[in-house]
């Protein structure tokens, strides 16, 4: 395939993320395909700016004949100017204030949960205060970058998608994650075969795809299920193996989820626990030692992330060259692909138009394959999910669809709505308590979230 004359532009907003963007960013140094582009760094915090400039700049002068080029901004118009490639990586509120206060409000309430960024009372909290911004960026797209491929790292994944798309349907689209990838490298350590001898196929909403196929593939090309070695595995006690990355999170629900589903899901078993009201209940201790459920597991790491970064900042300040390796994201191959590289499948969040999922909601965020190639993004139909999985997603699609509402119409009582319509906010409180309970975050939000949601 032919490499286009010119070289890209690719603005980084949210750049303060400096252990996401370092990896993003240290892709794009190292590849041919996007060699001579430029890289511009936006955030609007000077310090945070400044670290990830300095951490960019190492990086560069470890690599021979680094050919990428580097600005930074602290305003959006100059680093969009004629962009090919927008990536989002941003936190509207932060660890402190926004996510200490999803967490203790509802808890004061009785409703516990595990990470809180993607669906129930937390990330419809996170949507609303985050949505604004990302449709800060469409806007500024349209006179910078209109045909600039905006490719979105941000939680609530579905909701952000979802309210992006409805609303800025000209804008080039997609959502990345990390679940599907990283579930099959795990899946492949649990059963001890070579992960590149795995065959997949997963269809679904984001946090909650399931893996419709999922085969090995030998040398002679045999191809056989890997679904009974899981579940005996299971069955058996042998799998799911010790965390290789978080201790406190063992991959139990997610396998108790296959046992009487029959699919895999997608997204981590501390994640799936709060999507669900069948893990995290009141007064049923015994669950959450049954399937070692950690709640209260984001806070805990962000603290140890702030104070993991600052250690490494300081390391990093000592280096006079940082190593650049290739990274498992996605974002460097689809940008790769575009520009006239070799063709790439990725699993990307995109509405569900053309029947997509034709059994889900025109426009709903749906996470389907999607193959990247000098053209663009072509994502491909899922058309073959088992009607209790659809079922399944459904009870999440209704909370996005009813956050997604309030956004577009500044409705604020449709915000009460779509927390009654959480499965575990509804299996945990009555409704005027979780009428409370939201009143309450919209007040403790303040200024984070749009004026419309104080009425």
């Amino acid at each position: 395939m032919t490499q286009r004359a010119t070289p890209p532009k690719i603005a980084f907003i949210g750049a303060g993320s400096t252990v996401f963007m370092k990896k993003i960013v240290g892709d794009v140094l190292i590849s041919k395909e996007l060699a001579g582009g430029h890289v511009a760094l936006m955030d609007i915090d000077a310090g945070r700016l400044s670290e990830s400039e300095a951490v960019v700049r190492k990086m560069m002068a470890t690599l021979e004949n680094c050919t990428v080029t580097l600005s930074t901004h602290d305003a959006l118009a100059p680093a969009l100017d004629g962009a090919d490639f927008v990536i989002l990586a941003f936190q509207i509120g932060g660890y402190k204030p926004c996510t200490v206060t999803d967490f203790e409000i509802p808890q004061k309430f009785g409703l516990e949960q595990t990470i809180a960024d993607t669906l129930g009372i937390g990330g419809i909290m996170r949507g609303l205060r985050t949505v604004p911004h990302i449709w800060q960026v469409c806007e500024e797209m349209r006179r910078s970058c209109p045909d600039a491929l905006l490719m979105n790292y941000v939680n609530p994944m579905a909701i952000n998608t979802w309210a992006v798309t409805a609303k800025y349907p000209d804008i080039k689209y997609v959502g990345l994650c990390h679940s599907v990838q990283g579930t099959a490298a795990e899946l492949a350590r649990d059963l001890d075969i070579p992960f590149e001898e795995m065959s997949y196929r997963t269809g679904g909403i984001n946090h909650m795809a399931f893996f419709l196929e999922l085969d090995r593939v030998a040398k002679d090309g045999t191809v056989t299920s890997l679904y009974p070695d899981l579940l005996a595995g299971y069955a058996t006690g042998r799998i799911p193996k010790p965390s290789s990355w978080n201790p406190r999170c063992p991959n139990l629900v997610r396998y108790e989820v296959m046992k009487h589903l029959g699919y895999f899901v997608t997204e981590s078993s501390e994640h799936f626990a709060e999507y669900v009201p069948w893990f995290i209940k009141p007064h049923r201790p015994d669950l959450l030692e049954k399937f070692q459920i950690p709640l209260n597991e984001y806070p805990v790491r962000c603290e140890e992330q702030i104070a993991r970064w600052k250690e490494e900042y300081a390391q990093l300040e000592e280096m006079a060259s940082i190593e650049v390796k290739r990274s498992k994201e996605f974002a460097a191959s689809m940008m790769e692909a575009v520009w006239g590289g070799d063709p790439v499948v990725i699993y990307g969040n995109v509405a569900n138009v053309d029947g997509l999922i034709p059994q889900l909601p025109e426009g709903a965020a749906v996470e389907v394959p999607c193959l990247m190639d000098a053209a663009g993004m072509h994502p491909e139909a899922v058309i073959d999910l088992p009607p209790h999985l659809i079922a399944l997603m459904r009870t999440n699609v209704s909370v996005q669809e009813l956050t997604v509402h309030a956004l577009m119409t500044e409705d604020r009582e449709a915000i009460f709505h779509a927390a009654f319509m959480d499965p575990r906010a509804a299996a945990t409180l009555p409704l005027h308590e979780i009428r409370e309970m939201t009143e309450a975050l919209l007040t403790a939000h303040g200024d984070w979230l749009p004026a419309w949601c104080h009425g």
